[in-house]
């Protein structure tokens, strides 16, 4: 038989190797045309007696990404569809269909031949799924290869028996640590867990596993054979009673609840541990189909996923720009930040210029990739000489003739008009004309900075957030006059550092820096009135988010807030800025010396370590507290989720950001916007814009003008719309740019 995604074939002993290698596809990934083809595949081992056994492979670099999750889009779609219909008959549907690759997989073990999968690559999903329901598994002993099962990262859980397979294969705890944070393993780390046999040389990987079978392994797994025993012992065990509770408690701390797939989880793996695996099996296909239904899963499946692949896919890009294929790049400024563009920069295997005033600096500069580097090495993140390919390819100078022969600059001098403009003078003195010259600037306006250039055409904004190495997402800056050459530049080279680009028309603080600043203030305003530290910090982890607000301002600096303060009252007036945070602020900085972390104080002291930060006690003798009991603990978390939605939706009706995917993947990844409601406008989106409306307009008679409505939500509360339909980026030709 021939397929169109798989080749079958069968040696002299007898062994099918399957391989798995999909057409115009970079990735294997399971679509509906896959696992029919699957199906065929295992009925066809299954009948031909001259095969005793097979061998899954992967025809490509990577072994599979997992399910296609437009597929469970569609599926839900179509749920939404049929529920208007007829809701029982919808939900009968949809579990049915969420059933289809357990069922698969299923029958892929109990098929009476033995199968083994051999990982050569990333093998994730329900990739990782298919592995545990082969009798044997054997992984490459490669870098290439990372398994897990992420799947709680978007929404969902794995629903094709991962829940089940995994905690009869490994101890409870270490399957419920996996399985709740889609940790990544190691080819070692899953050996050592009893998740596969075998670690091969990547040349000897199907070698290795077919000698699996000739060696007799069984066609049966453990948990269907006679007389079976959990791993760890069973739920009803002196183990489990010192596991569970603690798990329930541990997982309640780390979600707050806000992540139902979680929760699913654990239900999934205490119930499916105590009655026999094919039950096990339907529990958590029931808990799946629940999961799937939930709102949660709809907006972090097409934030977390289908979005952020998109974007990371240039969705933005203009159409018909040649892609740039860079050759070297300069780096303007050698300093935190500059320094953090050159290490991602020659990670990404792209030579680089670092110059800075004096060689020194530059020097200093080029020594933060080397730390970066050698701490990767320590932790067997790298290789010794992956550090030597990486240092060689930055040149530290002084020199502006060094840029010479650059396809793109970055600036990230000091954050000053004059030192930026003589910076770009001179780049662009020896710059080819086609170049493309970025300014890194988090305040000062791109198209003021582009009036310093000889062509504003290929001025463009790169902004980057701290620290680089680890911060995912990258603003694209568009003044008014940058160009379609520009813009695609930039976003192929954030393409090419592995970020992911949104593009943000010009204004103060951009799109990000907005809503920050936002959700900062309203902590300011809620110390003013005495709420107590500790709960404006425990509110917003409650409300989702991954750091208080006192916290990120240490992080980011007191005396940085001080200084934005500052400057927008100089360009805005004294009306910019509250006097009571501004106070508060002084306070802070000019009375009490508290930079933040930088200086070890801020709203925290930080001691030394293995000492953990603590808020600092001064806080409470700033203003007069009120009583824990007075204060309203969920308003406190509407209050900071809120504000920060009003902003996001202040940026689209400017047309600051044009995209919603954008403005949801870019809220998430900057400032980690609690992620179970898809991003700020999913967020109101989840809610609905006329009850969104009607909490901000709650909020603003009580607490100010901060939580008025913009017309835009006025609008789409009253048509009924959401920001997906009135923004559809589906519907876009191009790159909208604001008047």
């Amino acid at each position: 038989m021939t397929y169109t995604n798989f080749t079958v074939d069968t040696d002299a002993d007898g062994i099918a190797l399957v391989t798995w290698n999909m057409p115009d596809r970079s990735m294997n990934v399971f679509t509906e045309e896959v696992m029919n083809e699957l199906d065929k595949i295992i009925d066809q081992v299954v009948a031909d007696a001259g095969i005793k056994g097979a061998v899954i492979t992967s025809g490509k670099d990577s072994f599979s990404g997992g399910a296609d999750l437009t597929m469970l889009q569609k599926m839900l779609a179509v749920f939404a569809k049929e529920k208007g219909k007829d809701p029982e008959k919808a939900a009968k549907l949809l579990f049915d269909n969420a059933g289809r690759m357990g069922g698969l997989w299923r029958k892929l073990e109990t098929s009476g031949k033995p199968w083994v999968s051999a990982i050569n690559g990333t093998c994730m999903g329900g990739a990782f799924e298919l592995s545990l329901a082969c009798h044997g598994r054997v992984a490459a002993d490669s870098e290439k290869v990372k398994m897990a099962l992420p799947e709680v990262k978007v929404g969902i859980f794995p629903g094709a028996g991962g829940t089940q397979r995994v905690p009869r294969l490994t101890d409870q705890q270490q399957a419920l640590q996996m399985l709740t944070t889609g940790q990544t393993l190691s080819p070692q780390k899953a050996k050592a867990m009893g998740l596969i046999h075998e670690i091969a040389e990547p040349s000897k990987l199907v070698e290795t596993a077919k000698g699996l079978i000739k060696n007799g392994l069984k066609a049966v797994q453990p948990w269907d054979e006679k007389g079976f025993k959990l791993p760890g012992g069973q739920i009803y065990s002196p183990a489990g009673f010192n596991l569970w509770p603690p798990a329930i408690a541990i997982l309640r701390r780390e979600t707050y609840g806000n992540y139902p797939a979680a929760t699913a989880i654990l239900k999934c793996v205490y119930e499916g541990l105590l009655v026999p695996f094919d039950t096990g099996l339907r529990i958590e296909q029931r808990y799946f189909t629940e999961i799937m239904q939930s709102k949660e899963a709809a907006a972090m499946i097409r934030s977390l996923f289908v979005s952020l692949q998109e974007l990371n896919k240039g969705a933005r890009r203009p159409v018909g720009v040649p892609e740039t294929k860079f050759k070297k790049i300069g780096i303007l400024g050698a300093g935190f930040m500059g320094a953090g563009i050159a290490f991602v920069t020659a990670k990404a295997g792209i030579p680089v210029v670092l110059l800075d005033r004096d060689l020194a600096s530059a020097e200093k500069g080029k020594a933060h990739s080397d730390g970066l580097i050698s701490d990767q090495v320590k932790k067997g993140r790298a290789k010794p000489e992956e550090k030597d390919r990486l240092l060689s390819l930055i040149t530290p100078t002084a020199d502006y003739a060094d840029l010479a022969g650059c396809d793109l600059v970055v600036e990230a001098v000091f954050e000053d008009s004059a030192v930026k403009k003589a910076a770009t003078e001179q780049a662009e003195a020896v710059l080819k004309s086609s170049a493309i010259f970025a300014s890194n600037t988090s305040t000062i306006p791109i198209t003021a900075l582009a009036k310093n250039s000889a062509r504003p055409k290929n001025f463009v904004g790169i902004h980057f957030f701290s620290p680089v190495d680890k911060m995912m997402l990258v603003e694209i800056i568009l003044g008014k006059k940058t160009g379609d050459k520009a813009l695609a530049t930039a976003v192929d080279f954030v393409r090419a550092i592995k970020k992911t680009p949104i593009v943000v028309n010009d204004t103060r603080g951009f799109y990000v820096n907005r809503c920050v600043l936002r959700y900062m203030s309203e902590a300011y305003k809620m110390l003013i009135e005495g709420v107590p530290a500790p709960m404006i910090e425990n509110a917003a982890k409650a409300a989702g988010m991954p750091v208080g607000p006192l916290a990120l301002t240490d992080e980011t600096a007191i005396d940085l807030a001080q200084k934005i303060m500052k400057q927008t009252i100089r360009d805005l007036g004294d009306k910019a800025v509250d006097p009571k945070q501004m106070a508060l602020i002084n306070t802070l900085v000019d009375t009490h010396g508290r930079f933040g972390r930088k200086n070890g104080k801020g709203f925290y002291d930080y001691p030394a370590k293995p000492a953990k930060k603590k808020l600092w006690p001064g806080l409470k003798d700033l203003y007069p507290q009120l009583k824990p009991e007075k204060v309203d603990y969920e308003e406190l978390q509407q209050r900071l989720l809120v504000t920060i939605a009003l902003e996001a939706a202040r940026v689209m009706e400017e047309g600051i950001v044009t995209d919603p995917r954008e403005a949801d993947v870019g809220s998430i990844l900057a400032f980690g916007f609690a992620p179970f409601t898809g991003g700020a406008l999913s967020y109101i989106d989840g809610i609905s814009a006329k009850e969104f409306v009607k909490i901000a307009k709650g909020l603003q008679k009580k607490y100010g003008a901060e939580f008025k409505a913009p017309k835009l939500l006025l609008d789409m509360a009253e048509k009924g719309e959401t920001f997906y339909q009135r923004f559809d980026p589906y519907a876009k030709g191009e790159v909208k740019k604001a008047a």
